[in-house]
């Protein structure tokens, strides 16, 4: 399991807002990252929530990016990417996670990576959170976000 030895994250989200970026492809999938990643926000007490849902992974950047140019203490960005016969899951799956990265590194925003990239349908099922899967790749990005926002706010120069 590819979440064994894993800290604790959790980290209490009262008082931080957080942007829910979801694409709409392969929708059982993406019901259940976004069900964990809200199962996560409400757990850690986060209640100023906006969620928005783009086309597809492609997109997920420069919605990071629009949404980051107005007050928020984080972004988790959900996704799945499942391997084809040709290039395109490359091309996609570097283009969101450089692009994710940027906008992260420049905005000091931290973004929780919740984009699954997968060999097949069966892997995403696996880490989608919902039952019978093995892990919850929506709750663990929205709980790094929180997690890394917390970390980022207590920061002081000294």
């Amino acid at each position: 399991m590819a979440g064994h030895g894993a800290p604790d994250l959790r980290a209490d989200g009262r008082g931080l807002s957080v942007v829910v970026l979801a694409s709409q492809w392969h929708q059982t999938v993406m019901d259940g990252l976004v069900d964990g990643t809200r199962r996560a926000l409400r757990e850690a007490g986060v209640t100023d929530v906006v969620e928005l849902r783009v086309p597809g992974v492609f997109e997920l950047p420069v919605a990071a990016a629009r949404v980051t140019t107005e007050p928020v203490d984080a972004v988790v960005a959900l996704g799945v990417v499942i391997r084809g016969g040709t290039p395109h899951f490359d091309y996609v799956c570097d283009a969101a996670t450089q692009g994710l990265t940027a906008v992260s590194v420049r905005t000091g925003v931290p973004v929780g990576f919740g984009v699954l990239t997968c060999d097949d349908e069966q892997q995403a099922l696996d880490r989608a959170g919902l039952p019978g899967s093995a892990e919850d790749k929506g709750h663990e990005a929205a709980t790094a976000a929180i997690a890394a926002a917390r970390a980022l706010a207590g920061y002081h120069r000294p």
